[in-house]
């Protein structure tokens, strides 16, 4: 199971990006607005040294680009080690995967929905999105619709066109919770073959605690497993995030690991 995880998160971001190899790296150059990052090859059972490290932000520096790594803990333990002694902030996170049988509908007092390819719709969810991650968490906080909207029109043109692009290939599944407010939680999820990754889920910080980023997991989950999906994972930002998570049938398998 957590081969097949980790094979997954080898191949998703190539619908965005061009690989390289940098030692014992797979190096991810975006071809779209969002950065990605370095992966130790599945399978390789290379022992990273921090020297590694080194040579991969050398060659980072050459291509102007943020040093970002991501890996599964179990599938390279040392990575992290060597990442700390190379002068990167570490962090890992819970790792849950959810098979059909896993799969327990979640609902919540609001409308889910997976979104249309359509620019305002695009907006509002990235606009959720960036408020909810803004301020991590399940505490409720102050972000409600007022500021959804302010953010919504900040957003670049170039990130909707990209998320266009994306939706409308169906490279990306939206989906999000809509109260008499409008929209209050989104997320996504990318499908490769028979196993897709759920991302982004977020809540507007005021509207937390309604069960609102359960039942938007829910949509996402039952929509992909509607259309070929087999395995779902998903990393959580805490063990409290995470209890989310497990309401919809996930359960932990191990950790992702975080570096840059």
């Amino acid at each position: 199971m957590i081969t097949r995880v980790d094979d997954y998160l080898h191949a998703a971001p190539l619908s965005g990006s061009f690989a390289e190899q940098v030692g014992p790296f797979t190096l991810f150059r975006s071809t779209t607005v969002w950065p990605y990052y370095a992966r130790p090859v599945p399978g390789s059972a290379t022992v990273i040294e921090p020297s590694d490290v080194d040579v991969l932000r050398e060659r980072c520096v050459e291509l102007g680009i943020p040093l970002s790594l991501e890996w599964v803990v179990e599938t390279c333990p040392s990575l992290g080690p060597a990442a700390a002694a190379a002068g990167l902030t570490v962090v890992e996170h819970p790792l849950l995967v959810a098979e059909r049988d896993d799969f327990r509908p979640a609902t919540a007092d609001a409308r889910c929905a997976i979104l249309p390819a359509e620019d305002a719709v695009l907006r509002q969810a990235s606009a959720v999105a960036s408020l909810a991650f803004h301020d991590p968490g399940t505490a409720i906080g102050a972000g409600g619709p007022a500021e959804r909207d302010a953010k919504a029109a900040e957003v670049p043109a170039e990130r909707v066109e990209a998320l266009l692009e994306r939706v409308g290939k169906g490279v990306t599944v939206s989906g999000a919770a809509f109260t008499d407010d409008g929209m209050v939680a989104s997320g996504q999820y990318q499908a490769v073959g028979s196993t897709a990754e759920i991302v982004g889920v977020g809540t507007l910080p005021s509207m937390r605690r309604r069960g609102l980023a359960a039942a938007v997991t829910s949509t996402l989950a039952e929509h992909a497993f509607a259309n070929g999906v087999e395995l779902i994972l998903l990393s959580a930002a805490s063990p409290s995030v995470a209890a989310v998570y497990e309401r919809v049938g996930f359960h932990r398998i191990g950790n992702a690991g975080a570096a840059e």
